[in-house]
């Protein structure tokens, strides 16, 4: 099978018109006849997209109108986490490919409305044309009886003008998501901080072998770093918490490094002061009693309430 296969992809090259590059890739174009979808390059070969968004973008655009195109059910489909599907699709909705809002139905259940659009730039433009998703239906053939009257064709609808057709209302896109957290910074970078951060950072690739950074990269860290060993963490519990649970493969280790050392920042230890202020709380000692012997609390030695109402109760 692998030889067929090869003879004819020679075959195909050597029936393609003019020399051959010497490098990067030949196409070996063949026109489909079913089961194809148009995708434009402005998405295939988008240059702010990951490769994740694009892959995601083609699917959702190749899927039936009604298909489940969410975090879950696409990370059902593709070996991809969860947390990677619902990044790329953010990245869709940045760049108006994507839009998703709640709508409530006439039952009154909300649901999520998921919109899909193959040309973002075309809808800001006045005078696009939007075409209606077509929802395939099974063809089943009539059951006619024997000698049954047919009935006469339908007449033709009229159509209708463009200027009395409703305007296609086209979703906005999403709003722009909040900046990012700055790296920490410590208040006063010291050579000794310097130092500790810097080795730290350059030795993380001896526990993890995704997180190698490079010099510039741990120039930019080190402050974060710093940071935290101001604030008396150990450089231990540092390595442990920018190594632990990395994904697999570990893609951008700079970045993790620094998203972790933002978002998992400790706060700066309480002083005596504010301890001093958590011990206050009043304990009240236990007392064994001086009758029965059962503990009870009391600020101050003798008998429990049972012992002390007892008197009273063979008084009475």
């Amino acid at each position: 099978m692998d030889t067929q296969h090869h003879n004819a992809l020679t075959h195909a090259l050597a029936e393609l018109p003019g020399p051959l590059p010497p490098s990067g890739v030949i196409h070996v174009a063949i026109p489909h006849s079913r089961r194809f979808t148009i995708v434009g390059n402005h998405l295939a070969q988008h240059a702010e997209l990951s490769l994740v968004a694009i892959g995601i973008g083609v699917h959702i655009q190749s899927l039936p109108t009604g298909s489940k195109v969410g975090i879950k059910a696409l990370a059902a489909r593709f070996t991809e986490g969860e947390t990677t599907i619902a990044s790329a699709l953010r990245e869709l909705e940045a760049h108006g490919y994507l839009n998703r809002n709640r709508v409530r139905l006439a039952n009154g259940r909300m649901v999520t409305r998921t919109v899909f659009c193959n040309q973002p730039g075309a809808v800001e433009r006045t005078g696009a044309e939007v075409v209606a998703p077509v929802v395939p239906v099974p063809e089943v053939a009539p059951v006619v009886p024997e000698q049954a009257p047919v009935p006469p064709p339908a007449p033709e609808p009229t159509p209708v003008p463009e200027e009395s057709r409703p305007p296609v209302r086209v979703p906005s896109r999403t709003a722009p998501k909040p900046p990012r957290r700055p790296l920490p910074q410590p208040r006063e970078l010291t050579p000794d901080l310097r130092q500790t951060a810097s080795a730290l950072l350059a030795d993380l690739r001896s526990h993890a072998k995704g997180l190698v950074l490079s010099e510039d990269d741990v120039e930019e860290l080190v402050p974060g770093v710093a940071a935290w060993l101001e604030r008396d963490v150990r450089p231990d519990t540092i390595r442990h918490a920018l190594t632990a649970d990395l994904p697999q493969p570990t893609k951008h280790p700079a970045k993790i490094v620094k998203h972790r050392l933002t978002v998992h920042l400790p706060p700066p230890l309480p002083d005596a002061q504010e301890l001093a202020r958590v011990r206050r709380t009043v304990v009240i000692p236990l007392q064994n009693c001086d009758r029965c012997d059962r503990a009870f609390r009391s600020r101050e030695p003798g008998h429990c309430r049972g012992c002390r109402s007892e008197p009273a109760a063979t008084a009475a």
